[in-house]
């Protein structure tokens, strides 16, 4: 083997612009694989991220009647805890249970606020200030003034939503909303904070309120219209599942709740997940036209060396042992030009995770309930080098073995006689 190690190597450097170009070849597509695995991960981690946060947390504990109402944030299927005793006490019981983390209560509701010339209307989240801020990373986004706090009558509102009502922080609104009892009813709140997430959502139709505030003024003592779990791993929430399931059971109230997984019940979740398996196999084809290359290259020598095969198979050197020789010939290809790649695709990966890349412009005209962070960050990841350098040199390697095998099934006689 060792024989067979400095024969590939040499014969590499024989024609020393062709192996260049080979090499420069899969450094690129192993640079590009680096480069598309880091933005496309960063992408989908996000998004998910954002709808655990703001949408779905590890598990959504909702009433079932309230799944088909809650686009109309319906306030008649509240969730009222364990025989109608309060969700203060549920949650208790919820983080007993192992893995989890915390239990954040929210209500959604409809508003509306009547301007000089229009009404506006708006969806409310009535949450706890304290548990929101460590769930969400919605405090970084203020602006200007600061977050709510519980007790208080007081609202902090999207920085579009603010430019619609021509208000600023420090004035009062009077909303106008619906009560769980079906009767109009208005409050005047004052602003004390501007968000600006450059999520559509939370920017032009959403403000937050103090959970106890929203229970008060829709007549909801101690109850929510849903309830997000948080564990301690959103992506072993499976594991979690089982344990909720039983808790729901023994209260006898496992027809009457829904307890939704983070990654269920919502299409573009399941989409990203299977395009994260896509993009596998489109890693795998751009290295596999990058080995076009290295197949041509390992042909062009497979041809200009058939006599010295014949000779090495007439000295004794068996057609396994060609084989190898050729199969390690496409091994250093795809070794070196694999590290280069990871080497230039980690730099290129690490600066964008710095600085970004700035989508804004392409989400404007996107629905506001599809939540996409305007400037994403490819994720830098040693499993993403590592991922990809290995790739690169399995890829390679195999392809490899279409020469290979051509040389080794070449005949001593007719090759010596060539």
């Amino acid at each position: 083997m060792k024989f067979l190690s400095k024969l590939a190597a040499k014969n590499l450097f024989r024609n020393k612009l062709r192996t260049l170009i080979s090499i420069v070849v899969i450094a690129f597509a192993v640079m590009m694989v680096v480069v598309l695995r880091g933005f496309v991960l960063g992408m989908i981690d996000s998004m998910f991220e954002l709808h655990i946060q703001y949408n779905s947390g590890h598990v959504k504990v909702i009433r079932e009647k309230y799944e088909q109402k809650q686009r109309l944030l319906s306030l008649n299927y509240p969730v009222k805890g364990f025989e109608n005793e309060g969700i203060e006490k549920m949650q208790q019981q919820i983080k007993e249970l192992s893995e989890i983390k915390e239990t954040i209560p929210r209500i959604k509701f409809g508003a509306a606020v009547s301007t000089k010339n229009k009404l506006i209307t708006m969806m409310g989240w009535g949450v706890n200030p304290t548990k929101e801020v460590n769930f969400t990373d919605i405090e970084d986004y203020l602006v200007a003034g600061r977050m709510i706090k519980e007790g208080n009558k007081e609202i902090a509102v999207g920085t579009d939503l603010l430019t619609k009502l021509d208000a600023q922080v420090g004035d009062k609104l009077t909303i106008v909303y619906t009560t769980s009892w079906g009767s109009f009813k208005g409050s005047t709140v004052k602003i004390v904070g501007e968000l600006d997430s450059g999520f559509k959502l939370l920017d032009e139709k959403s403000f937050y309120l103090p959970l106890s505030q929203a229970q008060k003024m829709l007549v909801l003592p101690d109850q929510a219209t849903e309830l997000l779990v948080e564990t301690n791993n959103y992506r072993k929430v499976a594991k979690v599942m089982p344990d909720l399931k039983r808790l729901f059971q023994s209260q006898g109230v496992a027809d009457d709740y829904l307890l939704k997984r983070w990654d269920q019940g919502n299409s573009i979740i399941q989409y990203l997940q299977i395009g994260r398996k896509i993009y596998n196999l489109i890693y795998i084809f751009v290295i596999l036209l990058a080995c076009l290359v290295v197949i041509n290259t390992l042909l062009m020598i497979v041809k200009e060396r058939r006599s010295e095969i014949g000779m090495l198979s007439a000295l004794g050197l068996k057609s396994r042992e060609i084989l190898i020789l050729f199969i390690l010939e496409g091994l250093v290809l795809g070794v070196v030009g694999s590290f280069l790649g990871v080497i230039g695709g980690g730099i290129a990966t690490k600066i964008l995770s710095i600085v970004g890349i700035d989508y804004s412009a392409a989400l404007a005209d996107m629905e506001a309930e599809l939540l996409m962070r305007p400037i994403f960050y490819p994720q830098f990841k040693m499993s993403n080098l590592i991922f990809s350098f290995i790739l690169g040199v399995i890829v390679t390697t195999i392809t490899a073995v279409i020469p290979a095998k051509k040389a080794a099934d070449l005949n001593p006689t007719e090759a010596l006689r060539n």
